[in-house]
């Protein structure tokens, strides 16, 4: 897409952002919306929280049953997406991105690929399939989006975030897991005019751009947040966070982050924010190791401004992501590698646990870490006296212990580089 096409595109996007906010409402009340099916990044409301009950309190010594594995998905720290029959994840061979399908006992069911992966540092899938009903919306490090067949994984579009929409190359890769609202699919391109762009889902035409900051990706996956008159899409670049309208791309506010200055902002300095924001309540609530840590912002009831409410620079993690549980929150630290606990209401720090930087999710009253040792761990979820219940290792696989765990259907899955490993955690209740 040459430089001129995409200033017309611009001027009607812009065009359309306009006649859409004074469209008629009987216009916009006779289009009624088509029921979603999502399955995505760390579960419902990529909160990192998982609804399965009644999962082992205490794993044996030597960790919970294995229940299959598979070697051969690929070189990638992205983590896996369950259906309600199947399982999806992304990996790299011979610096090509694969999806891969699985059923739910781990037999193979296809393998497509979906385009040149990123091999220039840290090689391999960073992000997790998107599912929508019937199709499936994958991120290459290279920054290809591409709409693939549920079934089969045979290409229906794709667009490139570099090529098509004038993006740039974060150090390391694209690694957003891309997400929709409706007919919209939602990226982060980086581009100066280009940063964030809404997509038509069905056919990867543009809807509208934003210009945001103008500044580069920050490994972040977005989230939306349903707000009284309008839904705001949060999304982190490389030293704000940012809310837009997600119908019209309006720009409604920014967060700066503030702990590099002006004149050292380059690649790889104070930019890395791949931690999901958390909502609940009116407050946003997120950790950016590498920006302002730990905060807590109010949002307005109309989701057009924020107020930051505390800042905690302890609470600082920067990729493991955040889970938060009844009145604290739970991640990583990255100055200090520890793994904390924080109240959401005053700011302050609970407990401490020296167990390492890692990846953090809930299920059923428990936090289960996967730290970069290749430690499993489980944790009871007491905020002020928290403590590892059990542990295991993760003995297969090479490279990083980057991928976050998942909770389906009474199984713990655990990916290390090419292998996943499924395990059983169900109580039994004879």
């Amino acid at each position: 897409m040459n430089r001129n096409k995409l200033v017309i595109m611009l001027s009607v996007s812009l065009f359309i952002a306009l006649f859409s906010c004074n469209a008629p409402k009987e216009k916009e009340d006779s289009n009624t919306p088509q029921k979603l099916q999502v399955y995505e990044w760390r579960g419902e409301n990529r909160s990192g929280i998982y609804k399965e009950s009644n999962l082992l309190k205490v794993w044996p010594e030597e960790g919970p049953a294995l229940v299959w594995e598979y070697e051969g998905i690929g070189n990638g720290y992205g983590s896996p997406v369950f259906t309600s029959d199947n399982m999806y994840i992304l990996g790299e061979l011979d610096s090509l991105a694969y999806l891969f399908a699985f059923d739910a006992e781990g037999t193979l069911l296809w393998k497509k690929p979906v385009g040149k992966e990123w091999v220039t540092n840290y090689n391999g899938s960073r992000s997790t399939p998107t599912i929508v009903n019937d199709l499936i919306y994958v991120t290459t490090g290279l920054g290809q989006i591409s709409c693939l067949n549920r079934a089969t994984g045979d290409e229906i579009w794709s667009v490139d975030m570099v090529n098509d929409l004038q993006g740039v190359y974060p150090l390391f890769g694209y690694s957003e897991s891309v997400i929709v609202e409706d007919n919209m699919l939602f990226c982060t391109p980086g581009g100066a005019d280009t940063n964030v762009v809404a997509l038509d889902r069905m056919t990867g035409d543009i809807i509208w751009i934003s210009k945001g900051v103008g500044e580069r990706s920050a490994y972040n996956s977005p989230q939306i947040i349903k707000c009284k008159g309008r839904n705001v899409l949060v999304n982190f670049t490389a030293y704000e966070l940012m809310g837009h309208d997600t119908k019209t791309g309006e720009l409604l506010w920014t967060h700066e982050q503030d702990n590099v200055e002006l004149d050292k902002r380059q690649p790889g300095m104070g930019d890395t924010h791949s931690n999901t924001i958390i909502y609940d309540d009116g407050n946003i609530y997120y950790a950016a190791g590498d920006g302002n840590c730990g905060v807590k912002l109010s949002l307005s009831e109309d989701g057009k401004t924020i107020e930051e409410v505390w800042r905690n620079v302890d609470f600082d993690s920067y990729m493991g992501g955040i889970v938060k549980v009844g009145d604290y929150l739970y991640g990583c630290g990255t100055a200090k590698r520890d793994f904390k606990s924080i109240n959401e209401e005053s700011g302050a720090l609970g407990k401490i646990l020296k167990i390492g930087p890692g990846a953090v999710i809930a299920a059923d009253n428990m936090l289960y870490f996967y730290n970069w040792k290749g430690e499993v761990l489980l944790i009871n979820l007491d905020p002020l006296n928290m403590e590892v219940v059990s542990k295991f290792k993760m003995k297969k696989g090479a490279k990083e212990h980057f991928a976050h765990p998942v909770i389906n259907k009474w199984k713990l899955y655990v990916r290390h580089g090419n292998v996943i490993q499924a395990y059983n955690i169900k109580m039994n209740n004879e």
